[in-house]
């Protein structure tokens, strides 16, 4: 597997040689303690106020593409606030099982920074203090000038690439919520996989490859074909996409507006487990 979803020890043996990127809240991180040397980006700070679908212009006129994501500027004055550059390989943990940071590094992927400098900690901050030291020392980085780039290409697709998606025998739609969720209404076709599925609740991080390829193959879920995934506002999706990059799939499709986007776009829905 990759170097994307890392080990504590991994990170232990790096913590000079790394940034990391703690993005719970800042009581937590102030009053609970954090990982050595690491800085705080809270969650909230690198989402929009509001998703994109709610702007009603944009529903009409197709472009909701942006979903919840802050903005090439606000993001860029985010790192540079935390002293991360490009050049950076960049650590993230929560202490959620790896949700929120999940969504911080698809959000730095989008923006630019290179995918092979961007790390997932596998399990989270309560994972990480059974075996490690932790600190309460206050963050004082060094402000920095991020420059970002967005690349050409991304996994992230639109509303009309999604109902293409549909009908494609060679797509599978991967929908990541809670069963009630699914059941209430998915995009036509979807399958359901639940992104805590992945997680194993006693380590807190992921489960054993061999276990995860087992529920992935019998969801039809395989790397031969193009995977696209949703959520309701791309923060779980964000979990999932990592793991199948870790795991080697090549041919990811992130669709950012996901079902808030599709519901306001009045997208046929089916319901049902």
């Amino acid at each position: 597997m990759s170097e994307l979803v890392v080990p504590a020890d991994w990170l232990a043996d790096r913590l000079d040689d790394v940034r990391v990127v703690d993005v719970r809240d800042a009581w937590e991180f102030e009053g609970i303690g954090h990982v050595p040397g690491a800085v705080n980006v809270p969650f909230d700070s690198f989402r929009a106020d509001d998703h994109a679908a709610e702007d009603e212009d944009a529903v009409t006129d197709g472009d909701t593409g942006d979903g919840m994501l802050p903005g090439a500027d606000a993001f860029a004055d985010l790192l540079g606030e935390a002293g991360i550059s490009p050049d950076d390989h960049v650590v993230a943990y929560d202490d959620t099982h790896g949700v929120f940071a999940a969504r911080f590094l698809v959000t730095a992927e989008r923006y630019g920074h290179p995918r092979d400098r961007l790390h997932l900690l596998d399990g989270d901050f309560s994972a990480w203090r059974l075996d490690h030291e932790t600190t309460s020392d206050p963050a004082d980085p060094e402000p920095t000038e991020y420059a970002v780039d967005p690349p050409a290409e991304t996994p992230l697709v639109g509303i009309e690439a999604v109902a293409d998606a549909v009908d494609d025998p060679d797509t599978i739609i991967v929908d990541t919520r809670e069963a009630w969720e699914y059941e209430e209404g998915h995009i036509p076709g979807a399958v359901r996989l639940e992104w805590r599925e992945l997680v194993d609740e006693d380590s807190r991080g992921l489960k054993p490859r061999a276990e995860i390829e087992r529920l992935l193959a019998d969801r039809g879920i395989d790397a031969d074909r193009r995977v696209l995934l949703y959520c309701n506002t791309a923060r779980r999706i964000s979990h999932t996409y990592v793991v199948l990059r870790h795991l080697g799939y090549e041919d990811l499709a992130f669709y950012e507006g996901s079902l808030t986007e599709w519901t306001a776009a009045d997208r046929p829905l089916e319901t049902g487990a």
